[in-house]
């Protein structure tokens, strides 16, 4: 029993909920310690969430963005449990520019083993079980997507498509596409908010995503699973798959999102 009905239904509960926020003209806005922007939309999405995932499975512990993180000691015992954030992209969603999404994974031995990401403005869920696909589901249903081969892409009429933060380390990543567009071919890039940028790979609308920036694990999980489920890898700067619940502390390292695992990215990435 995967549980990804009752997640993505939970998903789209949070998304609900967010978009009653979305929707007025006062979005709530507070701060928190590190200065990061909180709003009313990321406290409601955080509680649905929680107690959803309670109820579904009480054995398992729930990590959200939103929630005090336990101490090490007890952290590092655990096995199986939910990482969640209720609302990737509060600056998106500050902007209003609809790019933001509900992320919920469960993670196994380090491994995002189920991953669903809601995207509430577009009424739109991706969602990935290792071992059983991925899948986008929309108003006209749930359909099967895989990420796509590079075989033939790098051509002025066939790109490679990178997909790049719409908000963190631009210039890094304007420097790293020098770098390797010399290797790959013709490159377009395209600019996103949240964990949508991994989806687009997943979905095979993009190639490659590097992620040149800071991000925290409950940022990525959830898309995590859906590309890898999809076909996909995502690999740290050192080219080892990205894992988690490994150290006391949230922070990913640097990483790269790729789509075809055939094409040699890792000869590319190593330069």
């Amino acid at each position: 029993m995967t549980h990804v009905d009752a997640v993505i239904a939970l998903a789209d509960a949070a998304g609900a909920a967010i978009l009653e926020v979305y929707r007025r003209a006062d979005l709530g806005t507070s701060h928190k310690e590190d200065a990061s922007p909180l709003t009313e939309a990321d406290l409601a999405a955080h509680r649905i969430l929680v107690e959803g995932l309670q109820r579904l499975t009480p054995e398992l512990p729930v990590l959200s963005e939103e929630s005090a993180l336990p101490a090490w000691t007890e952290r590092s015992g655990w096995r199986r449990y939910w990482l969640i954030d209720p609302l990737d992209g509060t600056k998106e969603f500050l902007k209003r520019n609809g790019e933001f999404t509900v992320n919920i994974a469960l993670i196994d031995a380090g491994v995002p083993v189920l991953g669903v990401v809601g995207v509430p403005v577009l009424g739109l869920t991706y969602a990935g079980v290792r071992g059983a696909g991925a899948w986008r589901i929309d108003a006209s249903g749930r359909t099967s997507i895989r990420t796509r081969a590079m075989v033939g892409r790098g051509r002025a009429d066939a790109p490679v498509t990178v997909v790049a933060s719409r908000s963190h380390g631009a210039d890094t990543v304007a420097q790293w596409l020098e770098a390797v567009e010399r290797r790959v071919g013709q490159v377009e890039t395209r600019n996103m908010g949240s964990s949508l940028k991994l989806c687009l790979v997943a979905e095979g609308s993009a190639d490659i995503y590097p992620r040149l920036a800071p991000t925290a694990e409950w940022d990525t999980a959830a898309a995590q699973a859906v590309v890898e489920a999809a076909g996909g890898l995502v690999l740290t700067e050192q080219l080892q798959e990205l894992r988690y619940n490994a150290k006391a502390e949230l922070l990913n390292p640097h990483f790269f999102v790729i789509g075809d695992p055939e094409y040699p990215w890792r000869e590319v990435l190593a330069h």
